[in-house]
C-alpha cells in the first residue's frame, strides 16, 4: 500500500493548491481526483466558468485556463502524484488514514477532504426524462448545442446569470426563470444581462413540467407568460445550487452542519477530527470563491505539516 504524509481528496483548485502547498512543505502528496456524484473534471467547477475576472493576477481568463494553470502548477512538483480515480471509502487506521478506491488503497498520516459539490438536480416532471435530452446543468459545456435556439436558464444566482450570458452567445433567445421578485447575480454580471437583448427575465415563477416526445419541446409554468402556462422551448439550463459532498468526511466522523457542510476551524481548516482538514466549497464558509478555497487549502497544508511535525505520526 502505497503511503504519503497527505492525501488530498477531490482535485479542483483548492484540492490542487493544497497539494503544491504541501509539496513546498516537503510533504508527499496525493490527489485523488473524482468523487462519487462528481461530474468534473480535474480543476473542478471553476473549469466550467466561461471567463473569471475576479482572480488576483488575470484581469480576464477562461476557467478552464485557470482550472488548468492551477493544475499544471501542483504538477510541477515531484512529491505530488494526482490520480483520477474515484474514492470509495475512508477509515481510520490507527492514527493514519486508509483511503480506498476502485483501484487500490492509500495510506495518509493527514487528509484534506475538498471534495466540493454537485449540481442540485431539478426535481419536477420531465427533468430525468430528459436529462441530455434538452436539461443540462453546464451551459459552457452544452451551450454550443443550442445554436439560434431558444433557451432558459432556471435561477436567479449568479451563476445562473453568468449561464445566461454565456447562452446568449449561442442561443437565439434566453429566458431567465426564477422563482423571486428579482434575480442577485453580481452587479457586473447584471449590468451585461441588463445590457443583452436576447435575455429576458420572467421572475416570480417556478417551473411545474418539462414536456416533449424525444428532446425538451415546451416547459409548464406556474404562472401565466403573455397569457399562456406553456412556453416553448429547445432546452433548459438548470443553476439552483449545489449539494456538497461531505458523505465520506461524516462517515468517518468528521462533524457537518444542517447544510451538510464541513465545520472547520476558519483560522487554521481543522475539522474535529485530529490530521483531517478541510477546504473549499464543503466547508462552512459563507463566502464560497475559488480564491477562498485555495486560500483555505493552503492553510491545511500548513496546518498539516505542523501537526506532522508535532505529533510524530507513524503509519
Amino acid at each position: 500500500m502505497e503511503k504519503y504524509d497527505f492525501i488530498v481528496i477531490g482535485a479542483g483548485g483548492s484540492g490542487l493548491a493544497g497539494a503544491m502547498y504541501a509539496a513546498r512543505l516537503g510533504l508527499k502528496t496525493l490527489v485523488l481526483g473524482k468523487m462519487s456524484g462528481s461530474e468534473l473534471p480535474v480543476g473542478g467547477v471553476i473549469t466550467t466558468t466561461d471567463v473569471v475576472e475576479n482572480y488576483p493576477g488575470f484581469k480576464s481568463i477562461t476557467g478552464m485556463e485557470l482550472g488548468k494553470k492551477i493544475e499544471e502548477h501542483a504538477r510541477d512538483y515531484d512529491l505530488v502524484s494526482i490520480k483520477t480515480e474515484e474514492v470509495l471509502d475512508v477509515k481510520k487506521d490507527g492514527k493514519c488514514f486508509v483511503v480506498e478506491t476502485k483501484k487500490g488503497k492509500y495510506e495518509g498520516k493527514t487528509l484534506l477532504f475538498a471534495t466540493g459539490t454537485k449540481w442540485k438536480k431539478l426535481d419536477i416532471p420531465g427533468s430525468k426524462e430528459f436529462e441530455n435530452k434538452g436539461v443540462n446543468y453546464c451551459a459552457l459545456c452544452d451551450g454550443p448545442l443550442f445554436k439560434d435556439k431558444i433557451v432558459a436558464v432556471i435561477g436567479g444566482s449568479d451563476s445562473a446569470g453568468k449561464d445566461a450570458l454565456v447562452l446568449a452567445k449561442h442561443a437565439k433567445k434566453v429566458f431567465i426563470i426564477y422563482r423571486g421578485d428579482k434575480i442577485h447575480p453580481e452587479p457586473a454580471n447584471l449590468k451585461k444581462i441588463e445590457n443583452a437583448k436576447n435575455i429576458e427575465i420572467i421572475n416570480n415563477t417556478n417551473l411545474k413540467e418539462i414536456k416533449g416526445s424525444e428532446k425538451v419541446e415546451k416547459v409548464i409554468l406556474d404562472k401565466k407568460y403573455k397569457g399562456k402556462n406553456v412556453l416553448k422551448l429547445d432546452g433548459v439550463f438548470v443553476a439552483i445550487g449545489h449539494e456538497v459532498l461531505s458523505e465520506l468526511a461524516e462517515k468517518i466522523g468528521v462533524k457537518v452542519n444542517n447544510k451538510k457542510e464541513i465545520i472547520i476551524n476558519h483560522k487554521t481548516s481543522e475539522t474535529n477530527v485530529d490530521g483531517i482538514f478541510a477546504a473549499g466549497d464543503v466547508t462552512d464558509k459563507s463566502f464560497k470563491q475559488l480564491i477562498t478555497g485555495v486560500a483555505d487549502a493552503c492553510t491545511a497544508a500548513y496546518s498539516a505539516y505542523e501537526f506532522l511535525g508535532r505529533e510524530k505520526v507513524e503509519c
